[in-house]
């Protein structure tokens, strides 16, 4: 019988939600059921938390020397890094609160890499208050894959009724159809079939999307984008025998693989992608990672500073990120 999986939780940008939402979910008995979480971030955050929350959960701090897997139900074990006043400002982009983001996840990298940890798990950062702690990543993604050293990932969105993956993601549009090409496609389809395929589907089949109204129409529409960048990738995945077709128009594509018609949507950009997932619900979906050599999962929404504080948010995408966390772990 396999050990449950050890997963390190980040706490992101304080100034925001994440305190909360980690409280918030590590109430659920569910979580400790299957799981041992432990909190990578500043212990008084969390206590902060769980008085704006009004709750009696115990948090207790560990280390590196520390049993991962002795926290119960009722306890937050907190990979204390200590970074952060007690008195930070709620819903503020703050220097302090960027650096602590980084360093919270950097040394959850660190704790995966010694295998102290099975998988992680992030709360949502700022982007502005991470470049002003003076780490410029576009967000979690990059930084995760500069930190394992991985050239070829990518960001997967997932809910319930519909999977993406992005062949880019944080630039503009401009230059996000500058960087396709047709490797980089091809490697996404590439990533698209092999995570599914160790999750249990055994021919996924893949639905590619163009990048003009239409998918060009045959070149009505657009510069030949689809011949010259999409086409030749599909071609090559297809003679390979992995199930994929497109490039398809954007907006029916999406209605028919939550209908049931493909088990992942390649999306080309950021938007295209991430539109169609939150609106079907941002507490539904998961962010993530796919091609590093650990296991992460993040919520699919922000740091939410205009109700950081308030004790209003819904953990239900926390939740549900732990939940993919703790499934995608490898077995012990």
């Amino acid at each position: 019988m396999s050990k449950k999986p050890i997963v390190g939780i980040t706490m992101g940008d304080a100034s925001g939600v994440g305190p909360e939402i980690i409280v918030k979910s590590l109430q659920s008995n569910h979580v400790y059921e299957q799981s041992h979480p432990i909190v990578i971030g500043d212990a008084k955050m969390l206590t902060r938390a769980a008085e704006i929350l009004k709750t009696d959960i115990t948090i207790t701090k560990v280390d590196g020397n520390s049993d991962f897997t002795t926290t119960n139900a009722g306890e937050i074990a907190c990979y204390d890094l200590d970074l952060l006043p007690e008195d930070l400002p709620f819903g503020q982009v703050s220097s302090e609160a960027g650096n602590a983001a980084f360093e919270y996840l950097r040394t959850a990298i660190e704790l995966a890499n010694s295998e102290q940890i099975d998988a992680i798990c992030t709360a949502p950062l700022n982007k502005e208050a991470l470049h002003k702690g003076g780490h410029i990543y576009p967000g979690h993604t990059e930084i995760l894959a500069e930190l394992t050293d991985t050239k070829d990932f990518s960001m997967m969105l997932s809910s319930p009724k519909l999977k993406v993956i992005h062949v880019t993601t944080h630039v503009g549009i401009i230059d996000a159809i500058n960087m396709i090409n047709p490797e980089r496609v091809y490697k996404v389809i590439r990533l698209a079939h092999e995570t599914l395929t160790n999750s249990g589907v055994k021919q996924p089949k893949i639905g590619v999307c163009g990048i003009n109204p239409h998918a060009g129409e045959n070149g009505l529409f657009g510069y030949g984008e689809e011949e010259e960048k999409i086409i030749p990738a599909v071609e090559r995945a297809t003679e390979e025998g992995l199930d994929v077709e497109g490039p398809l128009p954007a907006d029916t594509l999406f209605f028919r693989a939550q209908r049931g018609d493909f088990d992942i949507v390649l999306a080309m950009y950021h938007d295209q992608g991430h539109g169609p997932i939150k609106v079907l619900g941002l507490e539904a979906g998961v962010n993530i990672t796919v091609g590093l050599p650990i296991i992460r999962t993040s919520v699919d929404h922000g740091t939410a500073f205009d109700i950081a504080g308030t004790g209003i948010v819904d953990e239900r995408s926390m939740l549900e990120a732990l939940r993919q966390a703790i499934e995608l772990a490898p077995e012990k």
